[in-house]
């Protein structure tokens, strides 16, 4: 098998928890995976009550990012599964992806936040309908932060005096995440955290 970033080969010998598919394989070489900058930021946010993000916005996980969600390569989305698994290991709380517009994940195939929550193996809920069709990368951050009602319930949903957690790829200003948060609290969430893969800079 051969790394999903750079095709160079992946080394790797066999064992009896791969298997029993127990141990995970890895997707990407380790000189790839060492290119990638942790950050492990957690604060809390006016709205949000906790933000979690992983990674910085390095070259490498620009490159990473344009590759998987602009160019389309789906089989990139496990590449950070265990990263996300041990972030989210928490039985209780209710994991929430932020959704894409339905026109814009018919235009991309596929939304990108669910293939990574699905490619991790963690159960997520669908509860937020994303209510226009802007991209956030393409406005300034002025105009990211004067945006109103991102976001509704689906219809249908049943959301409890729980903790929710939202899932997203990246965290600039934090609008997306406070937008999606209003409305859960809102409905009824008592608390509502998120965790990002990746922090740009604001």
């Amino acid at each position: 098998m051969n790394c999903l970033l750079c095709e160079q080969k992946l080394a790797s010998s066999p064992s009896w928890q791969l298997l029993l598919a127990i141990e995970n394989t890895s997707l990407i070489c380790e000189d790839c995976s060492k290119s990638f900058e942790r950050v492990d930021i957690k604060e809390e946010d006016d709205v949000v009550d906790q933000v979690t993000s992983i990674y910085t916005y390095n070259e490498p996980m620009r490159e990473y990012l344009h590759q998987f969600k602009f160019l389309q390569d789906v089989a990139l989305a496990g590449v950070f599964a265990n990263e996300l698994r041990t972030e989210l290991a928490r039985k209780d709380d209710i994991i929430v992806p932020i959704p894409m517009h339905p026109q814009k994940k018919i235009e991309r195939t596929f939304a990108h936040v669910e293939e990574m929550l699905t490619a991790a193996r963690i159960p997520f809920e669908d509860l937020l309908i994303k209510k226009n069709t802007e991209v956030m990368g393409e406005k300034t951050r002025e105009e990211r932060l004067a945006m109103r009602n991102l976001f509704s319930i689906k219809p249908g949903s049943d959301v409890k005096n729980k903790t929710y957690i939202l899932i997203d790829d990246i965290y600039t200003t934090g609008t997306t995440l406070r937008h999606a948060a209003t409305v859960l609290k809102e409905a009824g969430a008592e608390r509502v955290e998120a965790v990002t893969l990746i922090r740009a800079e604001r």
